[in-house]
């Protein structure tokens, strides 16, 4: 469980309005029953996997009393079939995630920042519950992957990852997620934040059916600006494209009206294709305040 402030876009203060909220999820996830998710185990002497603090109440025979004798403090050891809900973050790193930034280099009101503040975010509450939490980076391919754990200096490590995300341009993603498949040993959730401004997109959704097959809770947050929307009023513009595709000059009164045509097009294509895989879907707006959409998702995961 986080109990400092070790990333700047971790708000320890905010966070504490959300106290009394946790992360659940709908459908059986592969863990033990803590009073906030299904479990598909009973439990049993599976492979070691990680510690969890003790909690009072528990069965004294679960305690690891050589950690107990080193350290003074009560840890119940875990095992792969006992451990709790297990989510992995999966963040969208292609260069299309830097729209909305203030500059090249200043990230700040791009869908990115975003992502880094809700990720964080979420993070610091999933592992408050003693749950277990990971964070895969993708672009072309799958960067940084941290399987999922809960340990306070795994969740710095994480948090640490997201702060430092670097956007690549990349117009494919499907590639990434069958390797973070592959490598993934838990079911669990995954949580996939991305605007899907990709080439690949069907083939993106084939890898988040792969998941759900296997059995994960597969949430699908889109993540919209809203001067994608709505392009801007102005005269002349110069559009240059985040995926190294170009500059274009025009006036966005040329192009407004099936510019808006097709990006409705994509909106809707994104969520019937989640919708279709199983996929719990949430549009997503950088307008919305960070805090503001990660407590309606917890309200409405809770039912």
């Amino acid at each position: 469980m986080t109990t400092r402030a070790t990333s700047r876009f971790l708000d320890l203060r905010a966070l504490s309005a959300l106290e009394h909220m946790r992360f659940t999820t709908r459908r059986r996830a592969e863990g033990a029953f803590m009073g906030y998710h299904q479990s598909r185990s009973l439990g049993g002497a599976g492979e070691f996997v990680d510690f969890r603090e003790y909690t009072g109440g528990e069965d004294l025979r679960r305690l690891d009393w050589k950690v107990l004798a080193r350290t003074g403090k009560a840890f119940v050891r875990l095992h792969e079939e006992e451990t709790n809900l297990a989510c992995t973050l999966a963040i969208d790193a292609s260069g299309s995630m830097r729209f909305g930034a203030l500059g090249r280099r200043d990230l700040r009101e791009s869908k990115l920042e975003y992502v880094q503040y809700l990720a964080t975010a979420l993070s610091h509450v999933i592992t408050r519950s003693q749950d277990h939490v990971g964070v895969a980076v993708l672009n072309g391919s799958l960067g940084q992957w941290f399987a999922p754990a809960a340990t306070a200096s795994h969740v710095e490590s994480l948090q640490e990852v997201v702060e430092n995300v670097q956007t690549h341009p990349s117009l494919r993603m499907a590639g990434a997620l069958r390797e973070l498949f592959e490598r993934s040993r838990r079911r669990g959730v995954l949580m996939l934040m991305s605007d899907f401004l990709m080439e690949d997109l069907e083939d993106v959704f084939g890898g988040l059916r792969l998941f759900r097959h296997r059995g994960w809770d597969v949430v699908v947050l889109h993540i919209v600006h809203p001067d994608e929307e709505r392009l801007p009023d102005g005269v002349a513009y110069r559009f240059e494209g985040l995926e190294n595709e170009g500059r274009v000059n025009c006036s966005p009164a040329e192009v407004r009206s099936l510019y808006q045509q097709r990006f409705a097009a994509h909106l809707a294509m994104v969520r019937q294709l989640s919708l279709a895989g199983g996929c719990d879907y949430r549009r997503v707006s950088t307008a919305v305040p960070y805090l503001q959409t990660l407590r309606g998702f917890l309200v409405d995961r809770a039912g």
